[in-house]
């Protein structure tokens, strides 16, 4: 009789929804809290109890000692200047592209923009032998520039902007035209104000892809001066021993920033996500 209720049975159908998204939410938190617990124990701890996850003595030193055995700090910097300016390069190069391809109007728009976004089939180890013989004829290789300049054109980046474009009401744009204002103007005046949370979810897309890359660092810089955060790490893993709580603890020294961004930005991110599906 209870579930012939509607409103009943609605509440049951949340609550069967809440449990399950409690199970996904702690196997998903598992991982990292593996990867805390083994941060604080003792490599021999490491070894005799591995699935342990509350460590006998915790030993907040192993975060200290990263910075003795690594760099740490060099390889830090070097991966925010590369993210900051690759962010900064993406957003302008994508919000340009996706302008043009939501509010101008030429002939073989449809077609470019196919073009374009089949470009995204290519996996980017596809393009990276074109990519190092540009930069080597360009003198950038082993220079931090040359991560930034192969990461800030993005097919996605436009994809996504012109998608969230689409749903801002051209009628905005109206009075400004008659005011003779430029395609520049009213891109910055009109449409980035209003797109704040599309740039913003491109901006943690980005730094994701940036902050985590491994294969063009690894090809495209050779001296440990330009090293960025995930070469840095690679180099904890030795040939005979690794100490997995050193490395442990670098890692999530590493991903710290990502999950603070995440974390201030989320409200931004989601409702990003949610308002560039609504049109194509």
């Amino acid at each position: 009789m209870l579930l012939n209720n509607p409103v009943n049975r609605n509440r049951l159908n949340k609550t069967a929804l809440t449990l399950l998204f409690c199970v996904i939410t702690v196997l998903m938190l598992i991982p990292l809290l593996w990867a805390l617990s083994t941060s604080l124990k003792t490599a021999e701890e490491v070894l005799e109890r591995p699935h342990d996850l509350i460590p006998r003595t915790p030993r907040f030193i192993n975060y200290a000692n990263v910075f003795s055995i690594l760099p740490f700090h060099l390889y830090f910097k070097n991966s925010l200047f590369v993210s900051s300016l690759t962010i900064a390069g993406t957003l302008i190069t994508s919000s340009m592209a996706a302008y043009a391809f939501a509010r101008l109007r030429f002939k073989g728009r449809t077609l470019l923009f196919m073009l374009y976004l089949a470009t995204l089939m290519v996996p980017r180890q596809v393009v990276l032998v074109p990519n190092f013989v540009i930069m080597k004829n360009l003198k950038l290789i082993d220079n931090l520039w040359s991560l930034i300049l192969t990461g800030t054109f993005t097919a996605y980046g436009a994809f996504f902007l012109r998608q969230f474009f689409l749903t801002i009401p051209g009628e905005l744009e109206e009075a400004a035209i008659i005011d003779g204002i430029g395609y520049f103007k009213r891109l910055a005046l009109i449409i980035i104000p209003l797109a704040k949370p599309a740039l913003i979810t491109l901006t943690i897309i980005t730094l994701l892809n940036t902050w985590n890359d491994f294969l063009f660092p690894l090809i495209f810089i050779n001296s440990d001066v330009n090293r960025t955060l995930t070469i840095g790490l690679s180099l904890l893993r030795g040939d005979f021993d690794t100490k997995w709580n050193i490395v442990m603890a670098a890692t999530l020294l590493s991903i710290s920033p990502l999950v603070l961004c995440f974390v201030f930005a989320q409200k931004f991110f989601i409702e990003g996500i949610a308002l560039s599906g609504i049109k194509g």
